[in-house]
């Protein structure tokens, strides 16, 4: 076992080290101490972190984790762990855990007592979140939505009266269809950001009612190319004038047609959660103008 560096890490501790999203001159100078000075790398794909290593001139020992194997070889990590090594935990970019591998390690980590050290650094959601001029107060992340449409609409249609800011992945071949789907659940006037290859040359922010992002995408094919973030206006509940929709006027309708005003408007404002007062108001104001 090589001797770390004991004033850059310990032994039998787990860092975890986010990695670029993009541009290489985000990584810290902490993370490229850890890296070299570590016993060992578990890397979600050894060859594409082989190249950040490449770059930074660090020559380190390699342990492949990812989704298929992560919970089989955990054991192995966490006996080099109580030997003494020292383990760095990437991803192939942004921050461990955050849609990659590493829950299974770090629960097995937490449970054997061995110490867990969390480096900060790129994460494409916060990065996005905070250039999209959205809530950022309170928000969830939900990662990326089903690749099935039904699984996708039954999410979103869970989420639909979610106040917080959400925050989901994208991929390029699922975009347009994700974003039609939100248009067909939540509407076309949900305000979504779509941030698109974050802190790289062809890096674009792009805020815009669902419905109108949605034809936008469409234009041109470049603009669903690449690593994407969608950061979603959180639900707001309508004033009293746009909850009275044109399904609400057709039901108040065709209730008018059996039923006394007064009976009508208590039926309808049962029914849409609506001020059974507005919509007796409303209705007299009809009659009146017919």
């Amino acid at each position: 076992m090589n001797q770390p560096n004991q004033a850059v890490v310990m032994a039998s501790t787990l860092y975890i080290v986010p990695t670029p999203i993009g541009n290489l001159r985000d990584i810290t100078q902490r993370a490229l101490d850890v890296l070299k000075n570590v016993d060992l790398i578990a890397a979600e794909d050894t060859r594409h972190s082989g190249i950040l290593l490449q770059h930074f001139a660090i020559n380190a020992r390699m342990f492949a984790l990812h989704d298929h194997n992560e919970q089989q070889k955990a054991d192995q990590l966490i006996s080099k762990l109580q030997q003494g090594d020292s383990i760095a935990l990437v991803s192939d970019a942004g921050t461990p855990l955050i849609n990659d591998p590493g829950y299974h390690l770090v629960t097995r980590c937490r449970e054997a007592g061995i110490t867990v050290i969390p480096l900060p650094g790129p994460c494409a959601a916060i990065t996005a979140l905070s250039a999209a001029g959205l809530p950022s107060d309170r928000f969830c992340y939900e990662g990326f939505l089903p690749a099935k449409s039904k699984g996708r609409k039954d999410v979103l249609r869970a989420l639909e009266q979610e106040t917080r800011t959400l925050i989901f992945y994208e991929s390029t071949h699922r975009l347009l269809d994700s974003l039609q789907d939100m248009v067909e659940v939540w509407g076309e006037n949900r305000h979504v950001v779509l941030a698109r290859e974050l802190t790289k040359t062809w890096e674009s922010i792009e805020g815009r009612p669902v419905g109108d992002l949605l034809r936008w995408v469409k234009e041109d094919e470049n603009r669903h190319r690449g690593e994407m973030v969608l950061i979603v206006e959180g639900y707001k509940k309508p004033t009293e004038d746009e909850a009275i929709t044109p399904e609400v006027l057709r039901t108040l309708a065709l209730l008018q047609k059996e039923l006394p005003l007064k009976k009508a408007a208590a039926i309808a404002a049962e029914i849409y959660g609506l001020k059974k007062n507005a919509l007796y108001k409303l209705m007299l104001e009809q009659q009146q103008t017919e």
